[in-house]
């Protein structure tokens, strides 16, 4: 399903309404990540010994921070719950100047993702459900948002019919020019295809990895062109399945990504790094792309400064560990 042909390209805000600068607004789910560093998984019923466990907000935070730090005005319109969890979530979006817009959830706390980090840096999780799922119409419209401005929307928030239908009433709602961002993650390719269609007719950017993209083209039963770059053949693939002048980018970790824009399609390099924690990578290149769109960069532009953001972010440990402006433009010059 295709939106009017009449439709506006995703264009960065000052573009929409002179003097207004575009935010990064972000619907999905903020979790505490306990993140714990395990030697390798344990067999089915058994136990391993884990040599580390940290707490950091992650989920939508990873994102918004990182948008947040390479310069864009944020806005958290998810649900917080009200406990110790809830507390970490609040300080971390606080230290960076990101707005939280929906009011806090009283009856209890956020969720928390476990994350088991193997020394390949491969990870597994395991996920609760807490206040973070308690959004309604009302609470994302606190967000208020306005042309211009770039909504972040995750699969795993359609996955769940409790946070499904109140969001995808609200999206009915936006304004046209509202850029819609999708961040499929795994669950999107397996939902019902009435939720999924609806989903992709509005959205206006499509940010996944690579095997994100082959599940979903394999259950549309698309086909892809031969003789390109796989993940270029992705991209230009998943364009016909959105909005007119839809934007895609496919991630392919260190390999870099390919983005589909304006009708043509770019591959853009990686920049490869010993991996140290991989978790929040691409939740980091996704806001740091955002970051660079709203400041006026091409997409691919933006794309080559969110490979570098996520390369310096997989050094790090932890989610909530992306790069400054100051240290992408120092890495790029270095590289």
């Amino acid at each position: 399903m295709r939106a009017d042909a009449g439709h506006v390209p995703p264009v960065p805000a000052d573009e929409v309404e002179e003097g207004r600068v575009s935010r990064v607004i972000h619907t999905g789910q903020a979790l505490v990540d306990l993140i714990v560093e395990v030697p390798d998984l344990p067999a089915r019923g058994q136990n391993v010994m884990a040599s580390s466990s940290t707490q950091y907000a992650g989920g939508a935070v990873t994102v918004l921070l990182a948008a947040a730090r390479l310069g864009a005005q944020c806005v958290h319109a998810g649900a917080v719950g009200t406990g110790p969890n809830g507390d970490l979530i609040r300080a971390a979006l606080a230290d960076d100047g990101i707005a939280a817009s929906a009011p806090a959830i009283t009856a209890h706390d956020t969720g928390v993702c476990v994350v088991m980090v193997e020394p390949t840096a491969e990870r597994t999780f395991v996920t609760t459900l807490g206040a973070e799922r308690d959004i309604t119409a009302g609470s994302l419209a606190s967000a208020e948002v306005e042309d211009g401005d770039l909504v972040c929307v995750t699969g795993y928030s359609l996955a769940v019919e409790q946070t499904r239908e109140p969001l995808l009433e609200w999206l009915a709602t936006l304004p046209e020019a509202a850029i819609v961002v999708l961040d499929p993650g795994a669950a999107f390719a397996t939902l019902p295809s009435a939720v999924r269609e609806t989903m992709l007719a509005r959205t206006d950017v499509w940010t996944g990895n690579a095997e994100e993209a082959t599940d979903l083209l394999a259950a549309r039963e698309v086909p892809m062109a031969a003789g390109r770059r796989e993940i270029e053949a992705q991209a230009a693939a998943l364009v016909p399945l959105m909005r007119d002048h839809a934007v895609v980018i496919v991630r392919d970790g260190a390999e870099g990504c390919a983005v589909h824009a304006e009708g043509e399609t770019t591959y853009i390099a990686g920049f490869p790094q010993t991996p140290l924690d991989t978790n929040g990578a691409g939740d980091t290149h996704t806001g740091a792309m955002l970051a660079g769109v709203v400041e006026g960069l091409s997409w691919a532009d933006a794309c080559r400064r969110a490979n570098a953001a996520a390369a310096i972010k997989v050094t790090r440990r932890g989610p909530t560990t992306a790069p400054t402006l100051d240290e992408v433009e120092a890495f790029l010059r270095d590289w």
